[in-house]
């Protein structure tokens, strides 16, 4: 067991600190009130990431579940279909809120290989003149964490939107997806109807993500957000930080990709026959004791945790480096089989 003080967190790309240009751009931030919209670091912010998915506006909000819930809030109509993959998040990891938030039926469709198939979706579409419901709503997430942090490619995702549904993409890390592939951001945002970004996960802000779609579905998600008691005031504080994560910290994702490459090796070297999954910064493998595994690695100083029935996820950020991933590795190495 380790005895030094310093330890390797690999729960979440959410549990980093904000940066000394976050913490000066934060005091230093001019403010408004936000719930009147003259809040002017959080309009620049707004502006910003509506401009990088090439939509007209976009909306602040303090989470990627909010984004998620706000976004269906305003495209889903009553009674109809929200079509979605079975392990993204919005249907496994916002704690239900589908089922007390929307007035759509949720009908889930495999994504084990991280996307959705459009003949699927198309079928439903054709099924609505059959007395079933009428998708309104399709979703797609990039990256798609539970097959271990996959990009969509960019012509299966073309292939799903031409399908003619409105697509919300929940794009939490839709940066790590466009460092990964090449595909700038902005081709993966105009396919969608409406598109989100987690600022606080890979991209290092304390808080906060972002929803782009037209100027009128944004107006309309304002108001949304309010119902779900996200309106703020002077948040600009926060937003300060937002801007300078989208303005420095996406070319550097590719480090966190690396360093998961690392760990990755680690896992395979130890568990040879366990199912692993590396694609970005999220590193996903199978385990015979997940809960026995991670109680001996945080005897050692790293931190990881499950992310269903014997699955293990370590996810790489920007407050680790080549020395922890060396030190996980180690662990890993050594972990009880």
């Amino acid at each position: 067991m380790v005895t030094d003080q310093r330890t390797v967190d690999l729960r979440s790309d959410t549990v980093t600190r904000p940066n000394a240009a976050m913490r000066r751009a934060m005091a230093e931030a001019e403010v408004g009130d936000d719930g009147f919209g003259d809040d002017p670091t959080v309009n620049r912010l707004q502006e910003l990431f509506a401009e990088r998915m090439g939509h007209e506006a976009a909306l602040y909000v303090p989470s990627g579940t909010m984004a998620n819930q706000v976004a269906l809030r305003v495209l889903a109509t009553p009674g109809s279909l929200v079509v979605a993959g079975r392990r993204q998040h919005v249907v496994t990891h916002e704690g239900g809120a589908f089922g007390l938030n929307q007035v759509a039926q949720l009908h889930p469709l495999d994504d084990t290989d991280g996307t959705l198939d459009p003949a699927e979706l198309g079928f439903l579409v054709e099924a609505a003149g059959h007395r079933w419901p009428a998708p309104s709503v399709v979703c797609a997430e990039n990256t798609h964490m539970a097959s271990g942090g996959r990009p969509w490619p960019l012509e299966r995702l073309e292939e799903l939107a031409a399908v003619g549904v409105p697509m919300h993409l929940d794009g939490a890390r839709l940066f790590n997806a466009a460092v990964a592939t090449g595909v700038p951001a902005i081709r993966y945002g105009q396919l969608a109807t409406t598109v989100t970004c987690c600022l606080s996960k890979g991209l290092g802000a304390p808080v906060g993500s972002l929803l782009a779609g037209s100027s009128d579905l944004i107006a309309r998600a304002r108001l949304e957000r309010k119902r779900l008691g996200g309106g703020m005031r002077q948040v600009g504080v926060l937003a300060a930080a937002g801007i300078v994560a989208l303005e420095t910290m996406v070319d550097r994702l590719a480090d966190d990709h690396e360093r998961a490459r690392r760990l990755g090796e680690a896992v395979a070297e130890r568990w040879p026959d366990a199912w692993a999954a590396i694609a970005t910064n999220v590193v996903l493998f199978s385990h015979p004791d997940p809960v026995g595994l991670l109680a001996w690695l945080a005897g050692e100083g790293v931190h990881a945790v499950t992310l269903g029935p014997g699955v293990v996820r370590m996810v790489t950020h920007v407050d680790v480096d080549d020395d922890d991933i060396e030190r996980a590795s180690q662990a890993i190495r050594k972990a009880p089989r």
